[in-house]
């Protein structure tokens, strides 16, 4: 699995609860965050670099743990990798709808995510597919640029975390959502902060839980193949992580929200 940074974590956190059995690969591609002003043809560039590399390391699936490289990257990429990509963007978008009581859905997330518009098309996909029920519809989208590198700082709990969080949320707040998407993997870590400032009627909806469903799934599949005697590789009997920055700064921020686990951080040089 692959992010641009620790938020990529926050996924991985909930697929070792659920699944405990299975071996994660985690690329955070740290000297490159944040991803959220990226271009397009960038996203695509370094989303083919990481999962040539992750394949390499024996990857059997890829999580992209990366709400802009799923917006953006993922419909070009999952024509040129034949292995599962599991993205945020439709799990996100199904989570919300399921979430939803008034049928109004808010979404936070980086400036190249909500520009795709990646999350109102998954919403109207998902609806039009269903019959009746009250009217949903995803009726305010809020960019929130400063939120990764907080995060990627270790400062998701600082009074800058709670005073930048007070801004982005308050058209969040006017437009009275009931549920609204973290749509990048860095926000959870500010979860706290943005339900003390929303309140607890405000529903988080973080993809996660739902891209893990779809991963076991794909595992199904995956353990299908190898009982068909379709050669597969063999997983690693550990997790591994690799960062294209600082590892001593991954591992610090990384461990706030997964104590202990994360160590032995390798550093990659695309420039190798």
């Amino acid at each position: 699995m692959f992010d641009s940074g620790v938020g990529g974590l926050t996924v991985m956190k909930e697929i070792v609860t659920q699944l405990p059995d299975v071996q994660i690969i985690y690329f955070g591609d740290t000297a490159r965050v944040p991803y959220g002003n990226r271009s397009r043809e960038e996203l695509i560039h370094f989303g083919e670099e990481i999962i040539s590399f992750l394949i390499e390391q024996g990857a059997e699936a890829i999580v992209v743990a990366c709400n802009t490289s799923s917006a953006n990257a993922v419909p070009v990429l999952r024509e040129q990798f034949n292995l599962p990509l599991i993205g945020t963007i439709e799990p996100g978008a199904k989570a919300a709808i399921q979430a939803t009581a008034t049928g109004n859905i808010g979404l936070i997330a980086t400036e190249a995510t909500v520009r795709s518009k990646a999350y109102s098309s998954a919403v109207r996909r998902i609806l039009s597919k269903r019959q009746g029920g009250h009217a949903i519809e995803l009726v305010k989208a809020q960019a929130c640029p400063l939120f990764v590198p907080l995060v990627e700082a270790g400062l998701s709990h600082s009074p800058e975390a709670r005073g930048i969080a007070r801004t982005y949320l308050a058209p969040i707040q006017e437009a009275q959502v009931d549920a609204l998407i973290l749509g990048c993997t860095h926000y959870p870590f500010l979860a706290p902060v943005i339900q003390e400032i929303l309140g607890e009627e405000i529903i988080l909806v973080d993809p996660a839980q739902a891209m893990t469903e779809e991963l076991k799934e794909v595992l199904k599949q995956l353990e299908y193949n190898r009982e068909s005697g379709q050669e597969t590789h063999k997983a690693p009997g550990h997790h591994r992580f690799f960062v294209s920055g600082d590892p001593v700064l991954f591992e610090r921020v990384g461990n706030t929200l997964l104590p202990g686990q994360i160590h032995d951080v390798n550093q990659v040089n695309w420039n190798r």
